[in-house]
Formats: C-alpha cells, structure tokens, sequence
C-alpha cells in the first residue's frame, strides 16, 4: 500500500507541474524502478509472451476438434473418360458434392502416437444431362476409429514434456531478476544523481568560500600583510571554484535526465535526493546466500533444461537413422444409400491398417556421424554447464565477501570525512588570523573534498553491492524475504 501511494503521488505531482522537484530517498526510487521504468514494461511483456508460449504447448497434449466441410462443391465442365471398349470421349458432366466431417484426435504423450475418431456424411447429386438421367446418394461413416502410432522414432512430446514446464518456469524467475536489474540499475543511477548534487553543493560552498577569502585577502594584501603571490594563489583558487561549479552543475543536470529516462518519466521533472540513513549492519553467510541463489535463481533451472535437451538431441540423432516403423489403423462403419435414412441403414464395416518399415540399407558413416556428433555436444554441454555453475557459486561467495568489506570500508571513510571537516575548519580559522598560509588551507579543502568524495564512493559501492546480492540471490537479506513473485 505505501508504494502505491508513494506512486500514485509522484505520478499526480508530474501531471500536474510542468516541472517540479520531488524529493526521494534511494528505498523509493529503487521501488518505482521495480513497477514503473521502462525496463519492467518490456520484462512484463517477455513473461506474458512466456505464458502464452506454454500455454500453447500446453494445447498440443490436449484433445483437438475440427470441423471440414465443402458446401458446395459444384463441378460442370467437359472431361475425358474411357469408355468400356477402351476408347476415350469427351462428355459433359455436371454434378455437386457436399460434404461434412467431424475430427477429434489425441496424442500420446508416452508413445508419441495418436489416436483419433471422425464421422462424416456425404451427398453427391448428379444432375441431369443428355447422356445421364440424373441421380441423388448419401454416403455416411457414423463412427471411425483409428490411430498411428510410430515405433523407434523421437518422441518430440515426450520431451518437450520435460523441457517446456522448466523453461515457462525460467521465464518467471528471468523475470524478478528483471526487477531485481532495474533496482541495482536504479540505485547506480540514484548515487549518480546524488553525488552529482552533493558535489554541486560542495562546489558553491567552495565558490563562496573562496569569494570571501579573496575579498579578506585583498585587504590583507593592501596593508602589506600577504604578499602579491598569495594574492594571486588565491585568485586562481577563485577561477577554479567557478570553473568547478559549471562543471558540476552539467553533471548534476546529465545525472537528473538519466534518472528521468530511466524511470519512464515523460515530463520535465528534476529530483532533490535524501542520502541514505547509514547502512544496515547485518552479515550474511556465504552458504545460505548460495542455497538462497540455488532455489531462485533461472540459472539453475537452465542448467537442468539444457541437460535434458541435449540428451534430447543424442535421442534425435539415435533414432531418426535407424530401423523406423510406422503402424497405423482404422476401424468404422459407413452406408450408401439413395436416401438420407438408406444411408444410415445396412452399415457395413470397414477396416485399414498398414505397416510401413525403413530400413537404412547403407549411409557410408553418416548416421554414426551424427550420433557421435550429438554425444560429443551432450559431454560439452555438461562440461560447459560444470564449469558455469562453479563460477555462478564463486560469484555469490566473493559478492558476500564484498558486501562485508564494503560496509566496513563506509565506517572508515565516514569516520575520514568527519576528520576532514574538523580539520578544514580549524585550519580556515588559523589562517584568517595568519597562524597558517594559503598553501596549507588549500591543503586542507583538497583533503576534505577527497574524503567526501571518498566516503561518497563507498557509500555508492556498498549499496550497488546491496542490490547486486539481491539479484544474485533473489533474496533481501536485510528483510529475511524472498524476491520470488510467483
């Protein structure tokens, strides 16, 4: 419920200003990443693309009912025939068959056969012409029965059985890492922005700064207390805080546009972002990081999917070179009959079957070629899978190892810029009352500005860190809850 309020109001505010400030803490961006950016719309769309696809797999193991249907078929027209002595004559004919049939068929999953029932009727009339007196029947099969069914063959449903539920599966975890991508996409673009602005603050306190030194330090020059090349290390101090300040301000602007694209925001809109309150102070151990990855991540489903669909590809290439046979059948009753009730009337039995065999006499090596071939891809896919995985399992214990180091490493730089700020203040004061040189309160604001912009820089890395073990895990180990959206 707040994040929806939280985006109902930045959105309303955009509506109505032209352009407006708004002002955001990382949490809230990271969540309108999350619902709202550019980046999820395509994900959304990705994952119902994904559904539709397994629903139509879904569909091939479901029974199919077709109606066809020829209403009318007229024929009028000149045709050779032959005649009973064997010769041939051209005759007018004239006639019109109508016709039409119900199918209902059923794969077999197990044998990758199918069986299938129709039933039918036909009319045929035949119309009057100077050599035919015309004539009407009906043809009907109530009820056939039959079914094909291929021996030693690949059986494509068998296996798309097994691998279509894990790759619909994939598809929905492929889709909260998205989510969890655009947050760590966010959280970059965030500290951008905000380092960008605090480095513009920083700037036009270093200009003001800079401006009443050099006004002090005109009349400490004119009474002769300074001399004229302190004066001048002063004034360029000046020119670089002025020079410092555009480019900051074209940084700040550049990082506020990327945010803006990257959040769908259409309208003109500029942000005002509120630092993150420290930083959270739990450990999290390398094994369960890694058995969280293992139960959420695509990566693993993948792995499982492209097993089963090279041993799929080995299964292909064994059969579909060797002894094949083919058996099919069908049984029903059907009637002729001058009438529609005469059709239906004295039905007799009709039966089909047929046995078709292929025997590969001579391929010269091809059929074992391919087989070694399929083999040898079904060793390299296990082989590539081994070697990905351990790295997927290194990746997770060196991202735990770093989230560790970087919030100390945040510790130590807060506690550097704090000494820095002490230290640039006591320093400016001495120097207004000519304890210290120009030289040595350069030094001082050059020291500060480091460790801001280290401490910054930490503060950046530690929470990109953050939101990179989110989409490595799926799992928020600040919360204790899994980012699986089922």
């Amino acid at each position: 419920m707040r994040s929806l309020t939280l985006l109902f109001l930045f959105f309303f505010c955009t509506c109505v200003s032209a352009q407006k400030t708004y002002v955001l803490t990382l949490e809230e961006v990271v969540e309108i990443a999350r619902s709202e950016s550019p980046d999820m719309k395509l994900a959304e769309t990705r994952l119902n693309n994904s559904l539709w696809q397994y629903r139509s797999f879904q569909a091939d193991y479901k029974p199919q009912i077709s109606l066809d249907a020829t209403l009318p078929g007229l024929n009028r027209s000149i045709e050779p025939i032959t005649l009973p002595d064997g010769s041939e004559d051209f005759v007018s004919r004239a006639f019109m068959r109508n016709s039409v049939n119900l199918f209902l068929s059923q794969p077999i999953t197990a044998t990758g056969g199918q069986i299938f029932l129709t039933t039918g009727l036909q009319r045929l009339d035949v119309f009057e012409t100077d050599i035919n007196a015309g004539s009407l029947s009906y043809l009907s099969t109530p009820v056939s029965i039959g079914f094909t069914q291929p021996l030693r063959t690949y059986n494509d449903l068998k296996w798309r059985q097994k691998t279509e539920p894990l790759r619909y599966q994939e598809n929905k975890r492929q889709f909260n890492e998205a989510k969890e991508q655009a947050a760590a996409t966010a959280s970059n673009l965030f500290f951008d922005l905000l380092i960008a602005q605090l480095t513009l603050e920083a700037a036009n306190k270093n200009k003001i700064n800079a401006d009443t030194l050099y006004e002090i330090s005109q009349g400490r020059y004119s009474v002769g207390r300074i001399a004229e090349t302190d004066l001048l290390q002063i004034e360029l101090s000046v020119m670089n805080a002025n020079a410092s300040l555009a480019s900051a301000n074209l940084n700040a602007q550049t990082a506020n546009e990327q945010l803006r694209s990257f959040l769908g925001i259409t309208t003109n809109a500029e942000f005002q972002l509120i630092p993150p309150d420290g930083i959270p102070t739990n450990t999290v151990d390398p094994e369960m990081a890694l058995q969280h990855a293992l139960q959420n991540r695509s990566l693993i489903l993948a792995f499982e999917r492209r097993v089963l669909e090279a041993e799929a590809e080995l299964d292909r290439a064994v059969k579909s070179n060797g002894f094949q046979v083919d058996i099919n059948g069908q049984f029903g009753l059907s009637g002729t009959g001058k009438s529609l009730d005469g059709a239906y009337n004295g039905l007799i039995d009709q039966e089909v079957v047929t046995l078709g065999i292929r025997v590969p006499i001579a391929d010269f090596g091809k059929a074992r070629s391919r087989i070694e071939v399929a083999r040898s891809n079904q060793d390299l896919e296990r082989l590539n899978i081994s070697q990905e995985k351990i790295s997927f399992e290194r990746r997770i214990r060196l991202q735990v190892q770093q989230y560790d180091l970087l919030r100390n490493q945040v510790a130590l730089s807060d506690r550097a810029y704090e000494v820095s700020i002490r230290r640039e203040e006591i320093t400016r004061k001495r120097y207004l009352i000519g304890k210290l040189s120009v030289t040595e309160l350069n030094l001082a604001v050059q020291e500060k500005d480091a460790a801001r912009r280290q401490y910054l820089s930490s503060l950046r890395d530690f929470w990109i860190g953050y939101y990179e073990l989110r989409r490595l895990t799926l799992f928020d180990f600040v919360t204790g809850e899994k980012l699986v959206a089922e």
